[in-house]
C-alpha cells in the first residue's frame, strides 16, 4: 500500500498518456463519478485528521499563517500573472487560475513525508486550507477571472462545501468517535485516494485530448512556472522568514502542490465547458512529478 502511494506521480503519468492514446479505456469515469471521486479523497483526509492537527496551530501559528498568505496570495497572483503573459485563451485562464486558488491536498503531505520534512505541521497546513477554501478558492475565482468569463461565485462556494465540508467533516467525526473502525480503514485511504485522483485526471486529460496536443503546450509551460515559482517562492521567503530548514521546506511544498482534484471537480460543476478542467488535471501531473524531484533534492538535507 505504501509503495503505491509512493509511486504517485509515476502512476497518474501512466494514467494521463492512457487519457491520451486511449481515450475510451478510462473517460467513462466522468460526471457524477468525478464528484463522488473528490469526496472519497476528501472523506479519506477527514479520516486522518483528528482535533490535535488543528491545535498545533495554536503551537506555532506564524509557520501556519505566513504558510497559508503564501499560499492564498502567492499562487493565485501567479496563475493570474502567468495566464496574462503566456496569453493563454479565456477557458485555459480561468481555468489556472481556479487551480491556483486551490489549498494543499493530501499529495503534500506524503511529499512533505518522503522529504523529510515537518510532517506534522503539512497536516495542520492543509487541513487548515481546507476548510478555509470553502470562503476563499470561489472569492479568488471570481475576483482574478471575472474579466474573462461570467464567474458563478454562488455555484462555486456550494461546489465547495458540497465536496470539502462535508465529507472532511464526517471523517474528522467517525475518527473522533469510531476510532476501531477508522482504524482499520486509514491503511487503505492512501492508495485508495491515489486512485481515484489518477482516474479523474486521466479522464480529464482524455476528453480533451484533442485541445492538448493543438493548443495545449502553452499551457503545459504555464502550468510549470506556476509550480515551479511556488517551490521556489514558499521556500525563499520561509526560509528568510524563520531560518530553519524543514519547516522552509514544509511550506515550500505546500505552497506548490495544490488540491487540483478540487479545481477539476469545481470546473465541472460550473462551467459548461469541459476545458475549464483541464489545467486542474494537467495541474495534477505536474505537481506530483515536480514534488518527487523536490523530494530527491531535499531528502537527506535537514
Amino acid at each position: 500500500m505504501h509503495r503505491l502511494t509512493i509511486a504517485f506521480p509515476w502512476i497518474v503519468s501512466f494514467f494521463s498518456i492512457i487519457g491520451l492514446t486511449y481515450p475510451p479505456i478510462i473517460t467513462w469515469f466522468n460526471g457524477n463519478l468525478i464528484t463522488l471521486g473528490l469526496g472519497g479523497i476528501m472523506l479519506g483526509m477527514g479520516l486522518t485528521l483528528n482535533t490535535s492537527d488543528f491545535l498545533n496551530v495554536l503551537k506555532r501559528p506564524k509557520w501556519v499563517i505566513i504558510g497559508l498568505c503564501l499560499q492564498f496570495v502567492i499562487m493565485p497572483f501567479l496563475g493570474y500573472s502567468l495566464a496574462k503573459i503566456f496569453e493563454l485563451s479565456p477557458l485555459f485562464s480561468v481555468g489556472i487560475i481556479l487551480v491556483s486558488s486551490c489549498p494543499g491536498g493530501t499529495a503534500s503531505n506524503v511529499i512533505a513525508y518522503l522529504a523529510k520534512a515537518e510532517v506534522a505541521l503539512s497536516v495542520s497546513m492543509t487541513a487548515c486550507s481546507t476548510f478555509l477554501a470553502v470562503i476563499i478558492t470561489p472569492f479568488l475565482t471570481f475576483k482574478l477571472s471575472g474579466s474573462y468569463l461570467e464567474i458563478p461565485a454562488e455555484g462555486l462556494f456550494y461546489s465547495t462545501l458540497k465536496v470539502i465540508l462535508i465529507p472532511v467533516s464526517l471523517g474528522i467525526l467517525l475518527n473522533r468517535y469510531l476510532p476501531k473502525v477508522v482504524s482499520k480503514i486509514i491503511p487503505f485511504a492512501p492508495p485508495f485516494a491515489v486512485l481515484l485522483i489518477c482516474f479523474i485526471v486521466g479522464s480529464i486529460v482524455g476528453q480533451g485530448k484533442e485541445i492538448i496536443i493543438e493548443s495545449g503546450f502553452r499551457l503545459l509551460v504555464a502550468l510549470i512556472f506556476l509550480h515551479i515559482f511556488g517551490f521556489v517562492i514558499g521556500f525563499t521567503i520561509s526560509w528568510f522568514t524563520f531560518k530553519n530548514w524543514k519547516v522552509a521546506k514544509t511550506i515550500s511544498i505546500e505552497v506548490g502542490m495544490q488540491n487540483s482534484g478540487l479545481g477539476v471537480v469545481l470546473a465541472r460543476e460550473n462551467f459548461s465547458s469541459p476545458l475549464v478542467a483541464i489545467p486542474s488535471a494537467l495541474s495534477s501531473l505536474i505537481h506530483s512529478l515536480l514534488g518527487s524531484f523536490f523530494v530527491s533534492l531535499f531528502k537527506n538535507k535537514n
